[in-house]
């Protein structure tokens, strides 16, 4: 059985790499998604809610920023240059990952007032809103497609690499 680079990546170095790449943004962004709920309902546009989830949507945006940059720059252009990438699956779950990483940005942007700016108070509501979706939805696309053997969609490992991973 061969892993996905997504799930290998969270495998590794533990407990460190599944904190900082899935449980810090995770946090951040369910913190930022259950608050957005308490503000729909509620159209609350002041108070300890509205705070924490501006908070945790800045912080989430700009730590995601550095995660995406650090990782294309150490995982994916590196796997693509050397043509390593274990099959689809791989890619959807890399791919989604990082894609779910520009709706946390969208966030941090609105928040800032970068985007949106000019919009009603509601219409911004609503793409915030839209923007958490987009995470909620990517984000689990890609663990879906990480927990997947690669195998189940053909990929074949070498016999080194699967020496190098302990599958026999």
């Amino acid at each position: 059985m061969s892993m996905t680079h997504y799930m290998e990546l969270l495998a590794a170095n533990q407990p460190w790499n599944l904190l900082l790449f899935m449980a810090i943004p995770v946090i951040l962004a369910e913190t930022v998604a259950i608050t957005e709920l308490y503000l729909l309902f509620t159209r609350a546009r002041t108070g300890w809610v509205k705070t924490l989830s501006r908070a945790a949507g800045i912080l989430g945006g700009v730590y995601f920023a550095g995660v995406m940059v650090y990782l294309l720059k150490t995982a994916v252009l590196p796997i693509t240059q050397a043509g390593a990438w274990r099959g689809p699956v791989d890619v959807i779950a890399v791919g989604g990952y990082l894609l779910s990483g520009i709706a946390l940005i969208c966030i941090a942007l609105q928040e800032l007032r970068v985007i949106d700016r000019n919009r009603t108070d509601d219409q911004r509501l609503i793409r915030h809103a839209v923007y958490v979706g987009a995470f909620l939805i990517l984000a689990h696309v890609a663990m879906i497609a990480g927990m997947l053997d690669p195998a189940v969609f053909g990929y074949q490992a070498a016999a080194s690499t699967d020496m190098m991973h302990g599958n026999h």
